[in-house]
């Protein structure tokens, strides 16, 4: 079982019309945020189910998967990393950390970072100092530091707060899109276990904070009170 075989299944499955879709969708065009970027025109469910059948590829390959040009290739391995993840021990689970620390280069859009950074560097990083993700939120990179918050998710579904807060703190000023709408997502989700703990990070932030970030943090609040935040008068 090796990277080049699944990469020719994955590359057997693809549509030129997906691929023209994936290509917009994913904004590759230039200047924009995934610029350059390569697809084979492969739907998602697609993608997982050939990742299922390669679940068990050796790490070296699903390495070399992950360095691949191609969006779907990347995917693929992604998910082939969570799955050895909850299933590996320590050593295992250290080697795929320190394989997504260093991968950015590889784990360059939105949806790659969504699908692993939870599972796997808030998972490794729960019982361990989680110095790292505060690196991350600091750092120039966009998709580091959108891991950074989205890591947190691990933390949130545990009812553990702080370090989302935190973070989100950090990128309340971000200038990107994508980082309004991952920090106003996961206050959303605070805000889903703890409408309180959300509150009080907005009656700090709410006048200040991307109009994006905060829209996507109180999706889920009553119309008056939503209104009130967008007024910027909670």
């Amino acid at each position: 079982m090796t990277a080049e075989e699944i990469r020719k299944k994955l590359k057997a499955l693809g549509s030129p019309e997906v691929e023209a879709i994936a290509k917009r969708f994913f904004k590759t065009g230039p200047g924009e945020y995934g610029e350059g970027d390569r697809f084979r025109g492969i739907k998602v469910p697609i993608v997982r189910g050939v990742a299922a059948e390669f679940r068990t590829l050796p790490f070296p390959e699903v390495k070399r998967l992950l360095s691949s040009p191609f969006h779907e290739d990347r995917l693929a391995a992604l998910i082939i990393l969570d799955w050895q993840f909850k299933r590996g021990g320590d050593a295992v689970r250290a080697g795929i950390y320190r394989l997504y620390l260093g991968g950015a280069r590889w784990i360059n859009n939105w949806d790659l970072v969504d699908v692993s950074a939870p599972n796997i560097l808030g998972a490794y990083l729960e019982e361990r100092d989680r110095a790292p993700l505060y690196k991350l939120a600091r750092s120039k990179n966009l998709w580091e530091r959108r891991m950074a918050i989205l890591a947190t998710l691990w933390y949130i579904r545990k009812k553990d707060f702080s370090d989302a807060l935190r973070i989100a703190d950090i990128l309340a000023a971000s200038e990107e899109d994508l980082l309004h709408k991952a920090v106003g997502w996961m206050l959303r989700e605070v805000g889903k276990r703890d409408r309180e703990a959300e509150e009080i990070f907005l009656a700090r932030h709410c006048r200040t904070m991307p109009r994006t970030m905060l829209r996507y943090a109180i999706e889920h609040f009553p119309e008056a009170r939503r209104r009130a935040y967008l007024k910027g008068a909670p």
